[in-house]
């Protein structure tokens, strides 16, 4: 890749959940926790803020965040602030961003932080609010909110393919299992065993509750450098190798096939080829997981196996410790919960954290080298996708 070489050298998630926290203290909250984090940072270190946030203005009635959070933080960014906003990839956004403008030279310490209140009084509210996310005056009449459509891809998927509720519990069983080891997710102290999953109730045919994402409050933040500031801050950085991202449509109409994710195979095309790695190469992924379908259908178009076999593959215990490669280990959005603009930093901190074996045994990855970071948007319409190396030079 060209540029100067940048890596993540530090980060941290505090707890998500449903939280009595605003938006300005979930904000405050993640910048003490970063200082603490991050023992050598200073905030006249930090030149550059990137905020990824995607719907303030619903969920909170606030805009012009990115100087906000900067306050709230105690930053005085003199470089660059600015807000990114990509639906459930807004957090990766400002990664990406981050990345981006210090490779360029523009900045030379930066942090990327997300932060999303989404549970309000009213859930009606709340959900006419995620609403906005697919082509609202055309989709939104027929009810295309996130759970209708992504059950219209597992329905096709199970035609297609014969994939079962049992496979999509399986995803389910190992994402919430996971997040038994993560005090920071959502369902840290709630046990998800697959009888249990098959028996919770109907949200859209064949989704059913433990099949879908939870609305969530939370907040997350990494710091980036550039490779002559790096080890500053830590020996056991996370390089940014490759980069993709690739968008094929919006309206539903324009879809084409539910099964087959074009932009993701493009986008990950892009990022391994940057990184000039396979994906037989890759130790840890932290996909995005809104849906258990989308997690099958992800190990598809990573090309982990054919079409058609990633609920096998799910079953299979191939995404598990011990298997094929370790997806979601901190217990993706299923366990976590999924508070939109963090979701994507939250999953880089696991990935930093993995290369420094800070996690707990149970879900740490032996000697991760490779580690890859997916996030789709709006109607898996947009693919965003990131390659990191543990240790080494720059």
């Amino acid at each position: 890749m060209s540029g100067r070489a940048v890596a993540v050298v530090g980060g941290v998630t505090p707890r998500w959940g449903v939280r009595s926290a605003t938006w300005s203290e979930l904000a405050q909250e993640v910048g003490a926790a970063l200082f603490r984090a991050v023992p050598g940072l200073r905030s006249e270190d930090v030149d550059s803020l990137f905020v990824g946030a995607a719907e303030p203005e619903r969920f909170a009635f606030q805009s012009h965040v990115a100087p906000l959070v900067a306050e709230q933080m105690g930053l005085r960014p003199h470089r660059i602030v600015q807000r990114t906003e990509l639906a459930c990839a807004s957090g990766q956004s400002a990664i990406r961003s981050a990345y981006a403008a210090i490779a360029a030279g523009l900045s030379d310490v930066a942090v990327a932080v997300g932060v999303e209140k989404m549970n309000l009084p009213s859930m009606a509210e709340a959900n006419t609010a995620m609403a906005c996310v697919m082509d609202r005056p055309w989709d939104g009449p027929a009810g295309a909110t996130a759970p209708p459509f992504f059950a219209m891809v597992a329905q096709r998927h199970m035609l297609e393919y014969g994939t079962t509720e049992e496979q999509l519990a399986a995803v389910s069983e190992k994402n919430h299992r996971f997040a038994n080891t993560n005090p920071s997710a959502q369902f840290y102290e709630k046990s998800f065993p697959r009888d249990k999953l098959l028996r919770l109730p109907l949200i859209a045919p064949p989704l059913r509750l433990g099949d879908c994402a939870s609305m969530t409050d939370g907040a997350a933040a990494v710091v980036l450098a550039g490779e002559e500031h790096v080890r500053r801050f830590t020996d056991t950085p996370a390089w940014v190798r490759g980069s993709g991202q690739y968008s094929d449509f919006h309206n539903l109409a324009n879809a084409g096939s539910l099964t087959d994710w074009v932009g993701l195979k493009q986008a990950v095309r892009q990022a391994l080829g940057q990184a000039k790695i396979s994906i037989g190469d890759v130790d840890v992924a932290e996909v995005h997981d809104c849906f258990t379908i989308s997690e099958i259908i992800e190990y598809e178009s990573l090309g982990l196996c054919p079409a058609g076999e990633g609920g096998r593959f799910a079953a299979d215990g191939r995404g598990d410790v011990g298997g094929d490669l370790l997806v979601n280990p901190r217990g993706g959005l299923l366990g976590c919960g999924h508070p939109l603009g963090a979701t994507g930093i939250g999953q880089a901190v696991e990935v930093y954290q993995q290369f420094a074996g800070r996690v707990p045994p149970a879900r740490q990855s032996p000697d991760p080298e490779w580690a890859l970071v997916h996030n789709l948007s709006g109607s898996a319409n947009v693919h965003s996708v990131m390659v990191y190396q543990g240790g080494g030079a720059a």
